[in-house]
């Protein structure tokens, strides 16, 4: 990946990360104000709840208390004192007392539970109330009224009559149904709803809903039965009938008796809040995408200022790389880009420098070892012509009429180090005269087979040697100099056969290798050492008796010329093979062709 894509990349990732979290965090702290305000305003609702529960409760019981306190009851208790009373002389009495105190429900029981006197159901007297309170100290509770058309739930007290030495009861009460609710001044957003929890199962008729609850009876029914199952508060979102989310709260409301006989049910719409989510997260896709547009702008300049210098930097390498040692790149800032800048044109400074003092360096070491060989191979013929030429003095001198006899054996040996003199000349003045290559399409496979071909006479002539070719139909052509790497493979060749005097097998491959090619020349003979095949290359150095050590250093002169590589592979006893890389070089031909132009 560029420079110019990784600046991108982390500006972007950074602009959506900072962007996301903040996001996230106003999000959180929004939702958590929403649920606090929330959780405040239901405390709210179910604080004013409990205060009109306890205000009628206190109402309710004032008029229970004057109920037991009026002629009426007074008049009851002292009629049930004396025995057992006719109950059907107060079938209507009770109904007389709820009317005078304004009750919907008020019962006249003895301790017993027999009830005297009813005025939601006259005709229970006589019968026994099986839901009789067990608290008599006038608290207000809950109870569910059983009665033929339903089960009411009636806010009731209980109250002493206290006439007689027989304990009678008053029970009375008031409804607690959807007027209830209404006179609740809920906060803003919330509502209120009663469960009557007398049934078995829930059921949508014993919702008592305030005038503003808009939720399903189906969608508070899964909350209703959490509470009746656990006895305890629990919590909803739903979907109320405009589809806007609420959240409820559902808090059981506990009887005399310790049962449930019903739910207060608490809601407040959360549509502010999704509303303002909604907001925050538009305002945050906004920001993210004018974010990773600024991104990409600023990744742009700040690539531009930094990637352009670095690019520059880069073909410039390249080019030193390829030969052009020459190259320099401009200096345009005094930061670390310029000074590295600088740097680069101090290497390539003294890189041409150290060049040009190694290429003099070697050029002394190589006329040095050129002169050494020279004296080293010079010096061995010039012994044996010097004694020649004393032994003909010294036979003149003692022995004229042997002379003849000495003379022409002399001369034969004369002669014969003479053509190992001009022999010696003559290696070492092709070695020095090595031409440039011309370039021209070479067909590798072709080349291959005509120097294999040279040496067709010679591999029969010699003890066994079988010649393999491993020819790859895909090896092509390249641009070479034909006859110089025919020159440097029958060099290779020669050296395989001289490899193999007992015979072997001798294997020639070419195959395709990059955009150029290679070619292997591979031999069973005795192999190299290591070490030697780390000096193999060296020029004048030869592991054969008679031998100028300059046939693999003229391979390797030509190979690099084609601006190729040679390399061997070889271990003792087993051979060795010599491996020639060579590109495709095409820029050459079309050099020449503009040369030629």
């Amino acid at each position: 990946m560029s420079l110019r894509r990784r600046l991108l990349l982390f500006f972007s990732l950074a602009v959506i990360f900072s962007i996301g979290a903040v996001t996230g965090f106003v999000l959180s702290a929004t939702r958590k104000s929403f649920d606090q305000s929330n959780d405040e305003q239901t405390a709210a609702l179910v604080a004013q709840f409990r205060r009109e529960f306890d205000r009628r409760g206190e109402d309710i019981a004032r008029r229970v208390e004057a109920a037991a306190a009026s002629d009426i009851a007074t008049r009851i208790a002292l009629t049930a004192g004396h025995g057992t009373p006719d109950f059907s002389l107060f079938v209507h009495d009770a109904r007389n007392l709820a009317d005078n105190q304004q009750l919907d429900f008020l019962e006249i029981v003895d301790s017993q539970g027999t009830i005297l006197s009813s005025a939601q159901a006259p005709a229970r007297f006589g019968y026994k109330d099986p839901s009789l309170p067990s608290k008599s100290d006038s608290e207000p509770f809950l109870r569910q009224e059983d009665l033929p058309e339903g089960s009411p739930l009636a806010l009731e007290v209980v109250a002493t009559i206290n006439a007689s030495e027989k304990q009678l009861m008053i029970i009375g009460g008031q409804r607690l149904d959807a007027a209830f609710l209404a006179s609740l001044d809920a906060p803003a957003g919330t509502k209120a709803t009663l469960y009557q929890n007398s049934g078995a199962s829930f059921s949508p008729g014993l919702l008592l809903r305030g005038p503003s609850s808009s939720a399903p009876p189906s969608q508070l029914a899964g909350l209703i039965e959490t509470v009746r199952m656990s006895h305890h508060d629990a919590s909803a979102s739903i979907q109320a009938a405009h589809g806007q989310p609420e959240l409820w709260h559902a808090i059981p409301l506990p009887g005399a008796d310790g049962s449930i006989p019903a739910i207060l049910l608490v809601g407040s719409s959360r549509q502010h809040y999704f509303e303002l989510r909604r907001h925050i997260t538009s305002v945050a896709v906004v920001a993210g995408s004018a974010g990773i547009f600024l991104a990409i702008l600023l990744s742009t300049v700040i690539a531009a200022r930094i990637t352009k210098p670095i690019e520059q930097l880069q073909s410039a390498a390249q080019q030193v790389a390829s030969g052009n040692w020459h190259t320099q790149v401009a200096v345009t800032s005094s930061d670390e880009l310029g000074r590295l800048a600088e740097s680069f044109n101090q290497m390539t400074s003294e890189l041409l420098s150290q060049r040009d003092r190694l290429i003099q360096a070697e050029r002394v070491a190589a006329w040095r070892e050129l002169a050494r060989r020279l004296a080293h191979e010079l010096k061995n013929p010039l012994f044996p012509l010097q004694l020649t030429v004393e032994n003909l003095l010294r036979a003149k001198q003692r022995s004229p009429q042997d002379f003849e006899e000495v003379f022409a054996e002399s001369s034969a040996t004369l002669l014969a180090e003479i053509s190992n003199l001009k022999n010696i000349i003559s290696r070492f003045g092709e070695f020095s005269k090595m031409p440039q290559p011309h370039f021209q399409p070479v067909d590798v496979n072709e080349l291959v087979t005509n120097a294999a071909r040279l040496f067709q006479a010679q591999f029969s002539a010699t003890n066994g040697i079988h010649c393999k070719m491993n020819l790859d139909g895909d090896a092509g052509h390249i641009e070479a100099d034909h006859e110089l790497l025919h020159r440097a493979l029958s060099n290779l060749i020669l050296n395989a056969i001289d490899a193999m005097p007992s015979g072997g097998t001798l294997k020639l491959t070419t195959r395709r290798h990059g955009d150029g090619a290679r070619i292997e020349v591979s031999d069973t003979g005795k192999g190299i050492t290591h070490e030697e095949c780390d000096r193999l290359f060296t020029p004048y150095h030869t592991s054969k008796t008679h031998g100028t050590g300059l046939g693999l250093a003229i391979v390797q002169s030509i190979v690099s010329d084609h601006q190729g590589k040679i390399s061997v592979r070889s271990e003792p006893g087993e051979g060795s093979t010599f491996t020639i890389d060579l590109p495709a070089n095409s820029e050459k031909l079309q050099q020449a062709k503009q040369e030629h132009a």
